[in-house]
């Protein structure tokens, strides 16, 4: 039987059959009021390691949720931050293509006829057999002819050199023909060749295969 007090400051809880055999005892456990110094510090150690455990586990929380936090802004700043680096990558192409066309335009002004004396060594072999060749370009004095009649000399032809000027042609501009072909080059024309295969490069970096060219040389 069990016999329970109505107040908590005494508990008889301890349950005794009718042989008078404990069957289950008493829950009460009377509070300790005072402790040793050792127990103390046993006491004290656990509840530092327990706030230490407890801190470190907020701290990690807090961690996922920032960690979280900073990948969701990432995933949503990602499209905006790659169209400024593929718009910062298109710009400096464009600058780099503008630079290069302003340097070599001054070099092609400065030697006019250096494409046309280096198409003439590439072509020696191809043009060596012919008995003629027709020299198109833009207006070029006596000197530059004369540069030119040598190195087709100096490529193996040894037929006619006759030139042609073609007011529509630049400077630098020529075309050659000769009975087994022709040849051609056009700075302007070459320059945009450039930039097309310059725009079809980033629009296939940038991950998608549609021209990026709107007009911009």
């Amino acid at each position: 039987m069990t016999l329970l007090a109505e107040k908590k400051i005494f508990a008889f809880d301890t349950e005794f059959d009718a042989a008078g055999d404990v069957v289950r005892g008493s829950e009460f456990r009377p509070m300790r009021r005072s402790y040793s110094v050792a127990e103390v510090e046993v006491l004290v150690a656990q509840a530092r390691l327990e706030a230490h455990e407890a801190a470190m586990a907020e701290t990690a929380s807090l961690q996922a949720a920032a960690l979280s936090t900073v990948s969701q802004a990432l995933a949503s700043a990602a499209p905006a931050l790659h169209q400024v680096v593929q718009g910062h990558r298109e710009q400096s192409a464009e600058l780099a293509l503008a630079a290069a066309r302003v340097i070599a335009g001054s070099a092609l002004d400065r030697f006019p006829a250096g494409p046309l004396q280096t198409a003439l060594e590439a072509l020696g072999q191809e043009i060596d057999a012919s008995p003629r060749l027709v020299v198109r370009t833009g207006q070029l004095d006596d000197a530059s002819r004369e540069r030119i009649s040598q190195a087709c000399a100096d490529a193996g032809f040894s037929g006619i050199v006759a030139f042609r000027d073609e007011p529509g042609l630049s400077a630098a501009a020529f075309q050659l023909e000769w009975a087994d072909g022709r040849a051609a080059f056009d700075p302007d024309a070459a320059f945009e060749r450039m930039g097309a295969a310059l725009t079809a490069a980033l629009a296939a970096e940038a991950g998608h295969a549609e021209t990026l060219n709107d007009g911009r040389r």
